[in-house]
């Protein structure tokens, strides 16, 4: 399964389109889940906003900075919509990135942006 070739991947780019056609990558934490990837961004986000109107995505792994490390994997995406479902990924993300994680949800705590936050579930083919 495509999912399984970014289960250790530290980053991955995710690819959203714009309404032009455009393609824009960001660099996001991931973690399998399911036969899915799942990813947490900032509600507000516009590859949020790009997701909402078109759910075709790409990934390909990265670096932190965005540098793509190898080949892009086509798929969809969209914004979890039930509590039980954002649970079940930031578990996922929690068991992989471990102390990282606990330290962004401190501070994203702290600033009061815990709650302004997305989980995307990403389908990839093949």
């Amino acid at each position: 399964m495509s999912e399984e070739r970014y289960a250790d991947a530290r980053y991955i780019s995710l690819e959203t389109f714009k309404r032009d056609g455009s393609g824009v990558k960001t660099p996001v934490w991931c973690a399998p889940l399911d036969g899915q990837i799942v990813v947490f961004t900032e509600a507000k986000a516009f590859k949020v906003k790009r997701l909402r109107r078109n759910a075709k995505i790409r990934v390909a792994r990265c670096d932190v900075r965005g540098k793509v490390r190898g080949t892009w994997c086509s798929g969809t995406g969209r914004i979890a919509d039930s509590q039980s479902e954002q649970d079940f990924a930031y578990a996922a993300l929690h068991k992989k990135y471990g102390w990282q994680m606990r330290v962004t949800d401190f501070f994203s705590t702290l600033s009061g942006r815990i709650n302004g936050r997305a989980v995307l579930i990403l389908t990839l083919k093949g």
